[in-house]
């Protein structure tokens, strides 16, 4: 009896000594930028100004913590993250944390959607198509971040991780497929798909089994929403979010309410577009050129579509599609995560970066080298998801435009050691040689790898391709001696953006990811090697110290900010701000669309962020939120009727969905107005009651 109570002891004390050894905490918090006036940060296209929302932006932190070792993983639903950004988000870490979430262990990855407002970049080139730096988008994200990291600090508790793997098909293609064929015939053998077709997914519980959160990771672009879209939305990725936090958290929870946290993060998509019926001519309908991605005519666009009959259906039927695989793998078997935390970062110089490269055909290896970085010709010409402007062509390597030629000279020419380091790449922008006003694109970058027990995660500062992806992995399973290239996982986008990453052989047709390849035709196998020392010095039992690197530059005082303030609103004549002018109809079906509007003031008034412009209410007693401007059957849209007046208007348009309740509904719209003094006074509108009925 002793030594079985002696057993029972010595088992009940490693148990609760691994349940509290591991700690998880989830948090979400509202990022969304200025919805109006501010150009969306992807397409590059500074016509595609914002107008409203369909979705709204938000951060999503996830807290892993055994034995004073933290790791924080933030996927936000914004194109990207930059050096500056991540700075500022890191100080104010520091100023509530002190040096409990560092450089070392916050990892911040952009979803990479193309429908969210730039200028928070603080490099020239990113930002000059965004109307320069937007304050406003700035500090939302900042804020937004650092809330998701505060709300998943204090819900800290002991818990689990679990991985699971699954094939998803029929949700994303190559968009350049003839770049991905001069990869080695041997390695594309390896892989049965030209894209990354696995999802990988972490999945969080508490030790009562309660869910808290889960991360995919699938490569596919946020994309599903053209260049022609100027509603904020987050796209396939993340509409999936909404879904699964919808289908986990108690019903009646509104959107980034709810205390479950699913990310669908971004990983290796350079190359990879959720546009999976190809890419035709748009007058035509013809197949465009497969190099070039042109149409005889010079009018004609080649876009690559699908699957749906236009944007919003296909960014609905992707985001299901994820959302579908995600909920297969989360209730399927999976293998638990255990083991140490284990977290390096290093900032460092490309340009200045040497690796030892061996070509996989030849066999013969040399010393190869960064460049300072520059943007080639088919750079300018834009993918199959959102084409470029002016008689620009993908697969450029001899530029034969007089005009672009004369540009380049005007700007900077690319002087003889550029040339040469950049290779087959005919130079547009030799940005890395350009300073004025300030630095166009970064030289430094952020290096960062994580492991969490024998999960390897690696933030890399960009856009990997599919087979650059897959080589990372392989060299970094070896490097760690993990058991599968599933188990090294790429975080895309993260910590800093410095364009695409293509593999040597994809860079010399010149597509566009490898004319957006910045440090040259060997930037991959300089990554490769740089994760691989990090790899190295990450092997101890808690990660061998390293040299912090370079630090970036600063440019908060050289930042060129074009966007044009709110001066002041005014109501329409005899109407007062949140009067309705358009009123629901008395009943309206189930499957139909409400169009209502207001009197309004301008949105930049107040971004309302953890808030909303709009309510959709039903009468259950009381007045019930059933949707906000967060919901997918909701759109808010801005319209200024006059400037020098500063009259304005809102629509919201309420698509009812099948699931709503028949019912006695009203339609509420929230907002801010500005006195020509600068003052400013909140408002509130309200429609009239209406009926929603089945039939």
């Amino acid at each position: 009896m002793e030594i079985s109570i002696r057993w029972l002891l010595i088992v009940w004390i490693t148990f609760v000594g691994r349940l509290q050894a591991l700690q998880i905490g989830v948090g979400i918090a509202d990022v969304t930028g200025p919805s109006v006036g501010i150009p969306f940060m992807g397409y590059a296209n500074i016509d595609q100004k914002g107008q409203g929302i369909h979705l709204r932006q938000f951060s999503r932190a996830f807290i892993v913590s055994e034995h004073n070792q933290n790791f924080v993983f933030i996927s936000v639903d914004c194109g990207m993250i930059g050096n500056g950004l991540r700075k500022e988000v890191l100080k104010k870490l520091g100023q509530k944390f002190e040096d409990l979430y560092t450089v070392n262990n916050v990892m911040i990855s952009g979803t990479h959607t193309h429908s969210a407002p730039g200028g928070f970049l603080m490099d020239f080139l990113f930002d000059v198509s965004t109307l320069g730096f937007n304050q406003e988008t700035y500090s939302a994200l900042t804020k937004g971040i650092v809330l998701s990291v505060e709300r998943a600090h204090q819900n800290l508790k002991p818990g689990r991780i679990y991985k699971s793997v699954g094939i998803l098909l029929n949700a994303n293609i190559n968009r350049s497929p003839t770049a991905y064929k001069e990869n080695p015939e041997a390695e594309r053998a390896k892989y049965e798909y030209d894209v990354d077709k696995q999802m990988v997914q972490l999945k969080f519980i508490d030790d009562n089994n309660k869910p808290m959160g889960m991360i995919s990771w699938f490569a596919v672009h946020p994309t599903s929403m053209n260049y022609t879209n100027t509603l904020i939305s987050t796209d396939n990725v993340g509409y999936a979010s909404i879904l699964f936090e919808k289908k986990m958290n108690p019903k009646g929870s509104l959107i980034g309410k709810g205390p479950f946290v699913a990310a669908f993060a971004s990983t290796n998509l350079g190359d990879v577009s959720p546009n999976i019926m190809g890419a035709r001519c748009q007058l035509t309908g013809n197949e465009c050129e497969p190099n070039s991605s042109r149409c005889g005519n010079e009018k004609d666009l080649c876009i690559a579509n699908g699957p749906g009959q236009d944007m919003f259906e296909s960014t609905k039927i992707i985001a299901e599609r994820l959302y579908g695989k995600a909920l297969e793998l989360w209730n399927s078997k999976s293998t638990e995560v255990t083991g140490d935390i284990r977290t390096i970062h290093q900032y460092v110089h490309m340009p200045s970066q040497t690796a030892k490269y061996t070509d996989p055909i030849t066999k013969i290896s040399k010393i190869v080298t960064g460049c300072l970085p520059a943007m080639g010709h088919s750079f300018a010409a834009g993918t199959t998801d959102g084409p470029g402007l002016f008689s620009f062509k993908q697969s450029q390597t001899m530029p034969d435009n007089p005009l672009w030629n004369m540009l380049t000279s005007t700007l900077a020419t690319p002087s003889l050691n550029q040339t040469t380091c950049h290779g087959i790449k005919p130079i547009l922008l030799t940005t890395g040689e350009m300073k004025f006003p300030f630095q166009w694109q970064p030289d430094i970058v952020s290096t960062q790898l994580a492991l969490v027990g024998k999960i390897a995660i690696v933030c890399v500062p960009g856009e990997f391709t599919t087979m650059s992806g897959r080589r990372l992995r392989t060299a970094l399973r070896k490097a760690l001696q993990l058991e599968k290239d599933t188990d090294v996982i790429i975080a895309g986008l993260c910590n800093t953006y410095s364009d695409y990453i293509t593999t040597p052989e994809e860079y010399q047709v010149q597509r566009y990811e490898g004319a957006s390849t910045i440090f040259g035709p060997y930037t991959l196998p300089l990554y490769i090697s740089q994760f691989e020392k990090l790899a190295s010095k990450l092997k101890g039992v808690r990660g061998d110290m390293i040299s912090p690197g370079p630090t970036p530059a600063e440019f908060f005082n050289k930042l060129i900010s074009l966007a044009p303030p709110v001066v002041f609103d005014n109501p329409q004549w005899d109407y007062n701000f949140g009067d309705c002018t358009q009123q629901p109809p008395a009943s309206v079906k189930i499957g139909s669309t409400v169009s209502v509007k207001f009197v309004a003031g301008h949105p930049r008034n107040n971004l309302r962020h953890e808030d909303t412009y709009l309510t959709v209410e039903l009468l259950d007693g009381d007045w019930t939120v059933i949707a906000t401007d967060a919901d997918w059957e909701t759109k808010f849209i801005w319209r200024r009727l006059s400037f020098f007046a500063g009259t304005s208007e809102v629509e919201i348009k309420w698509t009812i969905e099948p699931h709503v309740k028949p019912g006695y509904y009203r339609i509420r719209h929230f907002g801010t107005f500005k006195y020509i003094s600068g003052s400013k006074e909140e408002y509130n509108g309200t429609t009239q009651v209406f009926k929603v009925t089945k039939f």
